[in-house]
């Protein structure tokens, strides 16, 4: 008798299970994440809601606030009788959910640390089931999948609640998410609406876009040996490379518009408008410059820690510290192996470098808040290499890299032992 059928059966309902499971497995870890995220940090920065202000006046025809901008909101820039923000459209256009809320009067105050605790816990999720491109163990998937979150500088900064966090923090998983929906569960108009998130928030990222189009001719051309049967392949499928990138590109078309709309030029975002801002001496050279590249290299790299009389015996710098100190499960990534290795240092690359050229390095914050954007990429050479099962010294790093963020979000968001 021919049981293939019944064997096929069998097959397609394990792996339903398998897949369940994830999706099961991936939700307890959010949901662990969203309350340990929660109640870990305390939002003190909320108050800086430059992008749910905007968005708030965009519901009702305008791109600018209309009245004199609070004190405090000092990046604003007057023009034509307005006050317009220096965020991208895409970071304006990610807070109308929340503008919606408060138009309803269900909400009243920009509502930062419940959104860094539901972005911690996306995140997560996204990142747990991106894992399984790596290795096949459970234990191992869920450590990798916290380490992004809690294991590094996300988590102090993205708690401070901040317009500027919130941004970054849904930058990173834009980036996750359209790994995802790239690698994992192949959804290109899923991947392009993510990737439209990332670099709404974050512009630097359109850098990767090259990456993310070699993704997809891998996807669809698995098997090609040689250029001529990529191009004929990606040819065949050309409405994978519509579908994901309609949505980025009707974001780069209306942030043209919001651009010209406000100072006249496409390519204009506003910064070097913000009062007073290009006479800070950071800038002296212009908001990018190679000049800016040595400092920004001493405190991404370089900076250290402050020693403290008193327990935990370590204190922090206000502006900047080595990645690797404040991470040094990163370390691994350093070891060999992984199949995206070339295509997640490249775009570590590019990314870098684009952060170093900018004129200030982030300003108040723990580490270096602008490398969140390359965690995405950490993530998947992480996954490729090290050995199938958690070793020892990654649980050592682990827990050392969970312990040290763990101290600076304490001291930086529930005291005031961090001073200039």
């Amino acid at each position: 008798m021919d049981d293939s059928g019944s064997t096929d059966t069998r097959m397609a309902a394990l792996n339903i299970t398998a897949k369940d499971r994830d999706v099961w497995v991936a939700s307890a870890l959010a949901l662990v994440a969203l309350a340990a995220f929660y109640f870990s940090i305390k939002a003190t920065q909320q108050h800086f809601d430059y992008t749910s202000r905007i968005a708030s006046a965009l519901m009702q025809g305008d791109l600018g606030l209309r009245e004199p901008a609070p004190s405090w909101l000092n990046e604003m820039v007057p023009a034509k009788g307005r006050q317009y923000s220096v965020f991208p459209l895409g970071a304006v256009l990610s807070m109308v959910p929340v503008a919606v809320l408060q138009k309803v009067n269900l909400i009243k105050d920009f509502p930062g640390r419940a959104l860094a605790a539901l972005i911690a816990a996306l995140s997560v999720w996204f990142l747990f089931r991106l894992s399984v491109v790596g290795t096949k163990s459970m234990p191992k998937r869920i450590l990798l999948s916290l380490v992004p979150i809690f294991g590094t500088w996300t988590w102090c900064n993205l708690g401070f609640g901040g317009a500027w966090q919130i941004a970054l923090g849904l930058a990173v998983l834009g980036e996750v998410a359209a790994l995802y929906f790239v690698l994992v569960e192949f959804r290109p108009l899923l991947a392009g609406a993510f990737f439209a998130l990332a670099i709404g928030n974050r512009t630097e990222l359109a850098l990767c876009l090259p990456i993310f189009i070699y993704f997809l001719v891998r996807r669809i051309a698995p098997d090609s040996r040689d250029l001529k049967s990529l191009v004929q392949h990606s040819r065949e499928k050309s409405g994978v490379f519509v579908y994901f990138l309609i949505v980025p590109l009707a974001l780069g078309f209306f942030t043209a518009l919001y651009n010209y709309a406000r100072f006249h030029s496409i390519f204009d975002f506003g910064y070097s408008h913000i009062p007073k801002v290009l006479q800070e001496p950071w800038y002296q050279h212009g908001l990018f410059s190679l000049h800016a590249v040595p400092w920004n290299i001493h405190k991404m790299l370089f900076e250290g820690f402050r020693d403290a009389p008193n327990f935990p015996f370590i204190n922090f710098y206000p502006f900047g510290c080595s990645i690797f100190l404040a991470s040094p499960f990163l370390f691994l990534i350093f070891r060999e192996g992984g199949n995206h290795k070339v295509a997640a240092w490249t775009a570590i690359g590019l990314l870098t470098f684009a952060l170093w050229a900018h004129g200030n390095p982030g300003g108040w914050q723990f580490s270096y808040r602008y490398a969140m954007v390359l965690l995405p990429w950490m993530f998947l050479l992480l996954l490729g290499n090290g050995p199938p099962k958690i070793s020892a010294i990654e649980a050592s790093l682990f827990v050392v890299s969970v312990t040290i963020n763990a101290i600076a979000s304490y001291q930086f968001l529930w005291t005031n032992q961090i001073h200039p």
